[in-house]
């Protein structure tokens, strides 16, 4: 099968709504050969406390982000890293939804490639599974795992998963 390079991403953030809640993670990784390669990935300090309920989800406290850089000092990092290659996330419209906000907002560049959601393939791939989260999937695909909702593992999560779809597809 042939591969294409492409970038797994994933943010973490201090709840679900964009217009209150901030990113607090964002981490990408590079794909090519069909092989996990070259990480981004950093911790943002939000500009606000992480709820708790949110801590609990994904483990970051506001401990762990105090020294850590702002989003807009981030963008162009993230952007530069995955240049114009195509980019994968897994609920990629939430994720989406809070780069969108942090361009707009600091007058950033985006990153200029395609963006896939692997939900939305695995939904067409699979119609008849359970469920789609990533931690579904990566067990239906026994996808070998560490930790999920942390930004690098779930980015990592999100590419293998993209792999398997692409064999499917």
């Amino acid at each position: 099968m042939p591969f294409f390079d492409f970038v797994a991403f994933d943010v973490e953030t201090t709840g679900l709504d964009v217009e209150r809640d901030a990113i607090v993670e964002i981490a990408a990784v590079k794909f090519s050969a069909g092989e996990a390669g070259e990480v981004f990935e950093s911790l943002i300090h939000p500009g606000r406390s992480i709820p708790l309920q949110s801590t609990r989800i994904h483990g970051i406290t506001d401990e762990m982000v105090e020294d850590s850089p702002m989003i807009s000092e981030i963008m162009g990092s993230f952007t530069g890293f995955c240049g114009d290659l195509i980019l994968v996330a897994h609920h990629a419209p939430f994720d989406v939804q809070f780069l969108a906000w942090a361009v707009e907002r600091y007058k950033t560049r985006a990153p200029a490639g395609v963006i896939l959601d692997s939900c939305a393939i695995a939904r067409q791939v699979c119609p008849d599974l359970f469920g789609y989260s990533l931690g579904s999937l990566v067990n239906h695909f026994r996808i070998p795992h560490s930790r999920l909702h942390r930004a690098v593992a779930d980015a990592a999560h999100c590419g293998e998963l993209f792999l398997k779809l692409l064999t499917l597809l």
